[in-house]
């Protein structure tokens, strides 16, 4: 009985002590980098199971998945000297394991750094109008910028997204200003433009009318008919309407 006990305890340190130190599962989205003796072994493993010498062996497990790195808001000033607070997000990916564990500490706090700077420096370049118009040549700016630094690890930049850019509180009075002038004055060659129109088509009108006095006569008809309409007006015309060319006439000098 006591024979079984001890080889049940044996068994249960072997399997949740001692193996688990030997065998390592490496899942489908990771590599691990070998250490054996300080020396690294060619190649990263995985993925499956990968089999260790304790006390030998150090192994550094490496994702290969997308990561995100946020950039916390950085303090910049823009070619016009306009300072504005700009944050943005960062997507990258390791391609090689064991350059990212040997070129650089940690490549994540790194990468995030590189960003940093990386930002301050490309919006010195830009002017505020073209950084608020022209987000995606900044962004592939970035990017370029980015990569330069983080190759050397393999690490590649996939992309970076300007997320938010702060203006100052009188920066943004004043471009509301600026636009409600723009607005107003839109609206004001709308309306010159409506009147312009509006003064050749009455004078197309008038002349029509001047070279068909029958016209004239039709388009007063008209208009009484309109007004008539209105049951709370009464209309007094103390001569006919045909007597207004024989006093036109008359009126007219003789050629």
């Amino acid at each position: 009985m006591t024979s079984l006990i001890v080889a049940g305890i044996v068994v249960a340190v072997v399997l949740f002590v001692i193996l688990p130190s030997i065998l390592i599962i490496v899942t489908e989205y990771e590599r691990a980098v070998f250490f054996r003796l300080g020396h690294i072994k060619e190649g990263a493993k995985g993925p499956g199971i990968v089999v260790r010498f304790p006390l030998i062996d150090r192994v550094v497990k490496v994702s290969l998945r997308v990561e995100v790195v946020d950039i916390p808001p950085q303090a910049a000033i823009t070619s016009d000297n306009v300072t504005i607070q700009v944050d943005a997000v960062v997507y990258f990916q390791v391609l090689d394991p064991v350059q990212a564990v040997l070129g650089v500490d940690s490549y994540r706090f790194a990468s995030q750094r590189v960003a940093m700077t990386s930002l301050r420096s490309i919006i010195g370049r830009f002017q505020l109008d073209d950084l608020l118009a022209h987000r995606e040549t900044v962004n592939d700016e970035l990017r370029d910028k980015i990569a330069q630094s983080t190759g050397a690890w393999g690490v590649e930049v996939k992309q970076v997204e300007i997320r938010d850019i702060t203006l100052p509180p009188e920066l943004l009075r004043a471009m509301a200003r600026q636009a409600e002038a723009e607005r107003e004055r839109r609206a004001k060659v709308i309306a010159a433009t409506g009147e312009l129109e509006a003064s050749q088509e009455l004078a197309e009108a008038a002349t029509t009318l001047a070279t068909a006095p029958g016209a004239l006569q039709l388009r007063t008809l008209q208009t009484l008919a309109e007004v008539a309409t209105e049951k709370n007006s009464t209309l007094i015309f103390p001569i006919p309407v045909e007597l207004l060319t024989a006093i036109r006439a008359i009126g007219e000098p003789r050629q």
